[in-house]
């Protein structure tokens, strides 16, 4: 439940909830602020606890922000998990310049933009009553709509995906290209996409001409998305499931593309990044062989950036694999393609640059020998 907030405004005591998918403290306390107020001296206000709920004009408001943020200073650690702390300490401050949303999804300020698609994206039906957002996060939602309307090129599809606020955008699509050329299993007719998120790996295979395609993923958010997009692309035939892990009955193929990075997400749009203690990758193990046909195969795609952040151990995957009686039967590589991989400016520059990004094509050890 969002935390009600309360503050004095023009000789009365206001309240509101207050809105943060990221796993913050609700500030100590409000101010009203407008036009004239400096970067400094919002900072200042922001590190002793106080947010600030912005009554001027919209623009002005963005310009605030974006001065206190050039004087917060950078994450700047190689180490990660202290990256992360700076990182998390940088939003926490930045997030503390409020707006008011209004019934309605209405931002209710000078020369403000239609928010309303925007914030539909995150919350889901409009709002009855105000609350509470900080700036900061209503741009990165105004941003990711700006995606979503877009679509994300996938060559490998020859097709876009749309991909809504909190479910993983395959911007990081260079495993897409091992998964659409790597030989499928000997008469393989049917495929389960294990958190599928987008949809995107399914409609690969339904493109390969698998005749059976479930996608399964626990997140409503997810199967609301890969849901649009299969009706976009003319792929009604992909069963989808809202499910943790795994539908009923057996499959030729299983493939899951798990979290890569074994730590506790900060925010909700960071679930598809993290797997606390690989709980998900070790699930999704144990449980592929029983619902694998025999002669199928069982394909995981992972990147070894765990391993050069000092995350995972170098032998742990190898070692899971063995430990739920499986086999690598030929495993597929490549190198990621994103900016960050290129970036020497980047604090965990090191680790990006020698990363893999692998396609585990796997099989029950007894099938194996």
């Amino acid at each position: 439940m969002p935390h009600t907030l309360t503050w004095q405004e023009q000789g009365q005591t206001r309240q509101a909830p207050w809105r943060n998918t990221a796993a913050q403290k609700p500030p100590a306390a409000i101010a009203v602020a407008e036009a004239g107020l400096s970067a400094k001296a919002a900072l200042k206000s922001f590190r002793q606890g106080q947010a600030l709920l912005w009554r001027g004009d919209y623009h002005q408001a963005v310009q605030l922000l974006s001065a206190v943020k050039r004087q917060l200073p950078a994450a700047a650690s190689p180490d990660f998990h202290t990256h992360r702390m700076q990182q998390a300490q940088r939003s926490r401050l930045a997030n503390m310049l409020l707006v008011e949303i209004d019934a309605g999804y209405r931002l209710n300020l000078r020369r403000a933009p239609d928010v309303a698609a925007a914030l539909a994206d995150v919350f889901g039906e409009p709002n009855s009553e105000p609350f509470l957002l900080p700036l900061n996060l209503l741009l990165g939602f105004i941003g990711a709509h700006q995606w979503h309307k877009k679509g994300v090129a996938i060559p490998a599809l020859g097709a876009r995906i749309h991909v809504p606020f909190g479910v993983f955008s395959p911007l990081r699509g260079e495993y897409l290209g091992l998964i659409a050329a790597a030989p499928l299993p000997p008469h393989a007719r049917s495929a389960f996409d294990i958190g599928t998120g987008s949809g995107v790996i399914a409609a690969l295979l339904a493109q390969r001409g698998l005749q059976t395609v479930t996608a399964t993923d626990n997140s409503p958010r997810a199967i609301a998305c890969a849901h649009a997009n299969f009706q976009r692309l003319g792929l009604p035939q992909i069963k989808l499931l809202q499910t943790d892990l795994f539908p009923g009955g057996c499959a030729d193929l299983i493939i899951c593309n798990p979290p890569w990075l074994p730590a506790k997400p900060a925010a909700d749009i960071e679930t598809a990044l993290y797997d606390p203690g690989s709980a998900m990758l070790q699930a999704f193990l144990q449980q592929a062989p029983a619902r694998l046909h025999p002669g199928g195969q069982i394909w995981l795609v992972m990147s070894d950036l765990a391993e050069h952040l000092g995350l995972r151990q170098p032998n742990e995957l190898t070692e899971r694999i063995a430990a739920a009686g499986l086999a690598v039967s030929q495993r597929l590589d490549t190198r990621p393609q994103h900016p960050k991989s290129r970036d020497a400016a980047n604090p965990l520059a090191a680790a990006r640059s020698r990363e893999t990004v692998s396609l585990y094509i796997l099989q029950p050890a007894a099938e194996a020998t």
